[in-house]
């Protein structure tokens, strides 16, 4: 089974370092620093789960989630947020957006949302 592949996007380096602490014991994590690195590396890479700040340099969280979405991506979408007032529930619905957790986060919470997207639409193994 090849290793699910997770794209952390959020401007503040010590939020990048922690995710990447704790998902790359169970996910090959890759990190980028705003929305214009995390296109140019990732819109046409195959990954599974991106999870991206709201309030990032050039394109916001949901815009840059919307430009990938016109790419093909039809992976999963965590959106994480200092500022939940500045979140529309209509365009995360219209994005397919998975979660949407408040910082500080809830890291346990965060976890089991990770595992749960990545792991439990998995076809079960046929038993004989």
């Amino acid at each position: 089974m090849a290793e699910k592949k997770i794209v952390v996007v959020d401007d503040d380096e010590s939020i990048r370092q922690t995710f990447f602490l704790i998902l790359n014991k169970k996910y090959l994590v890759y990190l980028a620093k705003d929305s214009r690195e995390a296109l140019q590396r990732f819109e046409k890479a195959d990954i599974d789960l991106i999870i991206a700040d709201l309030k990032l340099p050039y394109l916001n969280g949901v815009e840059m989630v919307a430009k990938f979405r016109e790419s093909g991506y039809r992976g999963e979408v965590i959106l994480i947020s200092a500022f939940p007032d500045l979140v529309k529930v209509d365009e995360l619905s219209n994005l397919s957006i998975s979660h949407f957790f408040v910082k500080p986060l809830d890291l346990e919470a965060l976890n089991q949302s990770i595992d749960y997207l990545l792991n439990s639409k998995e076809i079960p193994e046929k038993r004989i």
